[in-house]
């Protein structure tokens, strides 16, 4: 089993268009806007995926040691992944309103 790779970098999101900035502290992988990702880890951070699809946020659990956790399933191959929320980051967090409604099954 590989290791997490720390890559924290800027990107455009896919989905929405949104300029999204690194966070400084972990590894940005989603889109604090709209939270859609993109299928480009097969493991969490190695960036060793060819797929490149767009993954759409299908719900949000939620868990005791890791806090809202979203799940993406990626609309080109169907793999699907579970990224930690970054609600309280100080640079751009992500749209809690957005996490709360998804958790309500209320965003699909």
């Amino acid at each position: 089993m590989k290791k997490f790779k720390m890559i924290d970098e800027k990107f455009i999101c896919e989905n929405c268009g949104y300029e999204v900035d690194k966070l400084n502290y972990t590894a940005r992988d989603h889109c604090p806007s709209c939270l859609y990702s993109k299928h480009v880890d097969i493991m969490p951070g190695d960036r060793a995926s060819d797929c490149g699809g767009v993954m759409r946020p299908i719900r949000v659990e939620i868990s005791s040691k890791k806090g809202y956790v979203i799940v993406h399933k990626c609309e080109k191959c169907g793999y699907e992944s579970k990224n930690r929320t970054a609600h309280e980051a100080e640079i751009q967090p992500d749209d809690i309103k957005k996490i709360i409604l998804l958790t309500k099954g209320e965003i699909r």
